[in-house]
């Protein structure tokens, strides 16, 4: 109990906002709603810089945890690029239009649980410390790698859907 407790008590005050706003942004993605293209893209510029962030360039602990992300980033990209979630636009105000759905809340979750647990395991002092911070990049990379290809794919089929009007 005292190490959970250790855990929370050591989390920075913004960790507990950010998982506020993605939750509220998931139960808020659960009905049907509108919203400017600029709105839709905050969740995925969030986690694209948290993934981004954790990139650590001059640092000696070797180019294996830059070549993990870039690695990971360059695999889950497509996954990205290739699910897109479905939208309408209204072409009068150019806002997008997407129905209810609990996809945006369980994926917000899921990496953000996963982005959280490779921040704990960092700041522990792990026996194997670079396995650990290798798997953290590559978890990072695939965050970032996927959240740009969603990006990719939701701007291309704007683009198309409001060339359509």
């Amino acid at each position: 109990m005292k190490f959970a407790l250790g855990i929370i008590t050591h989390t920075p005050l913004w960790v507990f906002a950010l998982l506020a706003y993605l939750v509220w942004q998931g139960i808020k993605a659960m009905q049907p709603r509108r919203a400017p293209i600029s709105r839709a893209l905050i969740v995925p510029a969030v986690f694209i810089v948290w993934g981004v962030s954790r990139i650590s360039f001059g640092h000696q602990d070797g180019t294996w945890p830059l070549i993990a992300w870039i690695a990971a980033a360059l695999a889950l990209l497509p996954l990205g690029v290739l699910t897109p979630r479905p939208f309408d636009v209204d072409h009068t105000t150019g806002e997008i239009i997407r129905p209810g759905s609990a996809f945006a809340l369980v994926r917000n979750l899921v990496v953000f649980s996963v982005q959280y647990t490779v921040g704990v395991i960092s700041a522990i002092d792990a026996g194997d410390r670079a396995v650990a911070f290798i798997a953290g990049r590559a978890i990072s990379g695939a965050t970032a790698g996927y959240f740009i290809g969603s990006t990719i794919a939701l701007l291309i089929a704007y683009r198309r859907k409001s060339a359509v009007a």
